[in-house]
């Protein structure tokens, strides 16, 4: 038998002969021994413990405290569910059914909506499924047989999407007597599934497209072991009631309403006061490292999009032209032809570069009913959005200062991050040398920093490679941060130059990038980051002064007007309820400071503090007080 070479992660080889499986390679080389693999990778390539290596390659192990390993693992796990699904309601028709973020979920169509006794017997569907511990089987089929298998089946959704496989050949995944249409790759057997727990129904359109039939899309989670689920049930505990949607109604920040549409945002007084700090802050630290700010239109005539390819790439996200004297316009999904076009109002020097821009520019993009999600996916959303015209030569310093910028920020809403380097896709504009120069002018920007980052190989954008900041709030979940792009796309549709030392025009470098990515979906997850408990520099009420009766209602007056004064956002609760009740209403507000004023302070001339967290802190002088405040302000100071 034709021997061949197998490569360990550690660098040492064996000799296998030809066709031994993944999981035998593993288990031979120890690397199995507890059973923790889920699956292997062939030459980087992601497959099933049963895949066979043929000839000589590289073979590791894939577990589940990878993202590919839990994708694998849950992905597993919803096949489980369609199964049981399939079992107590046959006439339930199989859509989709990947892994998500945190758990998997599949959707059904079926006449009449899911109970809670249904997912109740689905459950203990799936615990008798997982203990039988049945093999995941993959088989390899020609397209026509894998369509008269589903078509025999009555699966109407899996011949949809066999209609956009160009392949001849298509694979299945076969466990018991259920099949379904899959990539894969599985897990050997549904007995790995140690833990599960279904979390949710909920509608979804087919595709996301509300044309289409309404499904039932039943959510769960699952976990090799019993301990890490409940671990990750409390954490979801936790979410719920950090959830930005319940909270904007409870502390009044923003809210929708189906007829000014769905997906755009009313922001209330508190919720604009936030945004209003923020954006200030964003505004005066761009300014400080030599960015100008400017605004642009809300429409822009249609040839524009054509020309920077929004137009070609992006039509089904925009919004239906707009007929204005015999010319087309578009809502604008995007800044940066507005960015442009005032970089060309004149001939630039080299010695003008690197001209740096930024805007709080609205955009407008069309999402699908059925993918909005409060602030968090939304259809008209403000961007951080600035561009840097620079030289080559200046473009990894640049990023640098991007990098500093976008530490800086975050740091000071109090989020850790993790950076991770994307290079370029198979499918890409511009040069090798174009995307080299530009993969390698960010990676020197990180080094530079002695910044760790992780790469993605082939995960930049199709026109640029880039450097994105991947946060983590307080529950330890990731948020979409901000990323910097280097545009190999733009510059040239635009015929984007400047003139250099040579007297001649070269083409300008364009650095696409935001810090803080949309307002909304930013501010979303500052609310659940911070429980609501914003922050008291950037709290819509830093203080809340609470007169005891009546009879302090002038002194509380003068109070607040001598904060006021001095620059902070104050209220005063002059309602006639008792002071217990005032304050538990400005606890449940987030207020940060709360000022009583009884006839003991009106005497001495004086506040009684207490802070949300710390409680009681004592009668203060009002000018201590505005110490103390004046001092956790300046230092943006996180609790």
């Amino acid at each position: 038998m034709a021997q061949i070479t197998v490569t360990l992660p550690d660098g040492s080889t064996r000799r296998c002969p030809a066709g031994v499986t993944a999981g035998e390679v593993l288990r031979e080389a120890g690397d199995d021994a507890e059973g923790a693999i889920v699956a292997a990778r062939i030459d980087g390539e992601v497959v099933d413990l049963s895949a066979k290596v043929e000839k000589d390659a590289s073979v590791s192990a894939v577990t589940f405290d990878t993202d590919e390993g839990r994708e694998v693992f849950r992905h597993s796990a919803s096949h489980v569910l369609a199964s049981a699904v399939k079992k107590l309601r046959p006439e339930a028709t199989l859509a989709i059914g990947p892994a998500i973020e945190g758990g998997f979920y599949y959707d059904f169509d079926v006449d009449e909506p899911f109970t809670p006794e249904d997912m109740e017997q689905f459950e203990r569907a799936i615990s008798e499924i997982i203990a039988a511990d049945v093999p995941f089987k993959r088989e390899e089929v020609p397209m026509d047989e894998a369509r008269r298998m589903f078509d025999d089946m009555g699966e109407k959704y899996k011949l949809e999407l066999l209609d956009d496989i160009p392949d001849e050949i298509v694979s299945v995944y076969r466990h018991d007597d259920f099949v379904d249409l899959c990539r894969g790759p599985h897990l050997p057997s549904t007995g790995m599934i140690k833990a599960f727990k279904l979390l949710s129904v909920a509608g979804a359109y087919w595709r996301g497209d509300e044309r289409n039939r309404m499904l039932q899309r039943i959510y769960g989670t699952a976990f090799p072991t019993g301990e890490s689920l409940e671990q990750y049930l409390e954490l979801l505990e936790l979410a719920e009631k950090r959830d930005h949607r319940r909270l904007g109604k409870v502390l009044d920040l923003y809210s929708f309403d189906p007829e000014i549409g769905a997906g755009l945002v009313l922001w209330h007084p508190k919720g604009a006061r936030i945004r209003q700090v923020i954006e200030q802050f964003w505004i005066d630290e761009h300014y400080k490292r030599g960015y100008q700010l400017i605004y642009s239109p809300h429409i822009a005539n249609e040839r524009v999009y054509e020309r920077s390819g929004h137009l070609e790439n992006y039509a089904e996200s925009m919004y239906a032209p707009i007929e204005i004297e015999g010319q087309r316009y578009r809502l604008k999904p995007m800044n940066c032809p507005a960015h442009i076009k005032i970089y060309q109002t004149k001939k630039r020097s080299y010695r003008e570069l690197p001209y740096r821009l930024c805007e709080l520019g609205t955009v407008y993009r069309f999402e699908r009913r059925g993918t909005l999600h409060g602030m968090l996916r939304v259809r008209g959303f403000t961007q951080d959005d600035s561009h840097i015209f620079c030289t080559p030569e200046q473009l990894a310093d640049e990023v640098a200062g991007v990098l500093d910028l976008a530490g800086y920020m975050m740091d000071a809403f109090g989020y850790e991050y993790q950076l991770s380097l994307a290079t370029r896709p198979e499918k890409s504009l511009g040069t090798d040398e174009e995307w080299e120069r530009s993969t390698e002018a960010l990676r020197s920007a990180l080094e530079s920093r002695s910044l760790e980052y992780d790469v993605e190989e082939g995960g930049g954008v199709f026109y640029a490679p880039k450097i994105d900041l991947k946060l983590v709030d307080a529950l330890g979940r990731g948020w979409q941060g901000p990323t910097i792009q280097v545009d190999l796309n733009l510059p040239k549709r635009f015929d984007v130059a400047y003139v250099g030392k040579d007297g001649h025009e070269h083409e300008t470098v364009i650095v696409h990038r935001t810090v803080l990515g949309s307002m909304e979906r930013f501010i979303g997850g500052l609310v659940e980051h911070y429980g609501g408990a914003f922050p008291t520099w950037l709290a819509p009420v830093q203080v809340a002064v609470l007169p005891i009766s009546e009879a302090q209602l002038e002194y509380a007056s003068s109070v607040e007007s001598e904060l006021k004064a001095a620059g902070f956002r104050v209220e005063t609760d002059a309602r006639d309820d008792k002071i217990g009740y005032k304050i538990r209403e400005a606890q449940v507000q987030q207020v940060p400071y709360m000022l009583v004023v009884g006839r003991k302070e009106v005497e001495s001339g004086a506040v009684a503090v207490r802070h949300r967290r710390k409680g009681d802190l004592g009668q203060m002088k009002l000018d201590e007080f505005l110490a103390l405040i004046s001092e956790e302000v300046a230092s943006k100071t996180i609790e």
